[in-house]
């Protein structure tokens, strides 16, 4: 507790230009002789301040100076604080950790750090999307904290048939995709994800977690979400595309789409995925001035079906 008080009343003469002995007292809930002694014990500790005697007098840092208790660079405070801003998808827990933070900066840092926490606003909402605010989920800071010490949890799950489960699961990161969480864990019956807002209860159980010793969380992700889309996605529509019109392809189907080299009449090749033939279909009926579908045949039915229906009712 000492050394944690000293620090304490190191930062408090950072704030303030001068302190009393009886103002550390208040501050730290001590005896004004016990402020006394921790003053003390920064001056012999090699702290540049010094005590002025008589009235108005108190204890003053020599030539207003400033010890950088984080070890941070100006630019690696600007950095940290530029993504904890109070817009930003930071869970509370961290922005009050930096907003302690900040007053273990030098005072020339201080500011910049301050104005980086409110230069930044994270939309994570497409254009034309919902409005509702997404908020952390209610457990994420339990999982987190799970991860970094590395212990199981009996966690508690509703799955999306409302299904109430509960295993004891490995956790080895946390992932943010969009405004959703997913906690990436190994189980009994292997590597598994979980969607943090449809936990239910997370329980440390204080045994050690399995961690592969290959593990990298990045590349895990990597593959976990390219399972997904393929599942999301399953179908398949080859196509040409005459070059000028990949970047439309590009915008209306981002990652759907893959390019592939150029066919013998100047055209490219591609290939879109989608979730069935129909919903392809609708989506590909309004850029037949781009491309031109050479299979599955299912597609191509469907392409001539909303053709006549556009003519017959627009013709």
């Amino acid at each position: 507790m000492r050394t944690d008080r000293l620090v304490a009343v190191l930062l408090l003469l950072q704030r303030r230009e001068q302190v009393t002995a009886a103002e550390v007292a208040r501050e730290l809930e001590v005896s004004e002789r016990t402020a006394r002694r921790d003053l003390d014990a920064l001056a012999m500790a090699g702290v540049p301040v010094y005590s002025l005697q008589g009235r108005g007098g108190g204890w003053r840092l020599v030539g207003g100076a400033r010890t950088d208790l984080s070890g941070l660079t100006e630019s690696e405070a600007r950095a940290l604080f530029l993504v904890a801003g109070p817009a930003s998808v930071a869970t509370p827990t961290v922005k009050a950790a930096l907003r302690k933070l900040v007053h273990a900066l030098p005072e020339p840092f201080r500011g910049q750090a301050e104005a980086a926490a409110s230069s930044l606003v994270v939309d994570p909402r497409r254009w034309g999307a919902s409005r509702a605010e997404h908020r952390p989920p209610r457990f994420l800071d339990e999982l987190q904290d799970a991860v970094i010490r590395g212990v199981q949890v009996r966690l508690g799950y509703v799955d999306r048939e409302n299904a109430v489960t509960e295993r004891t699961v490995h956790p080895l990161g946390i992932v943010a995709k969009g405004a959703s969480w997913y906690l990436v864990t190994n189980t009994e019956a292997g590597r598994r994800t979980f969607r943090i807002d449809r936990v239910s209860s997370a329980v440390p159980t204080g045994d050690r977690v399995h961690r592969p010793e290959d593990f990298d969380l990045a590349e895990s992700w990597r593959a976990i979400a390219d399972e997904v889309d393929v599942k999301r996605t399953p179908f398949e529509v080859q196509a040409v595309c005459v070059p000028h019109g990949v970047g439309v392809l590009r915008i209306a189907f981002g990652g759907r789409l893959e390019v592939g080299g150029s066919t013998t009449d100047g055209r490219v090749a591609v290939v879109i995925r989608g979730q069935d033939e129909y919903v392809l279909a609708g989506e590909l009926a309004g850029l037949a001035d781009w491309i031109e579908v050479t299979g599955p045949p299912g597609v191509r039915g469907h392409l001539a079906s909303i053709g006549t229906v556009l003519v017959e009712r627009y013709g």
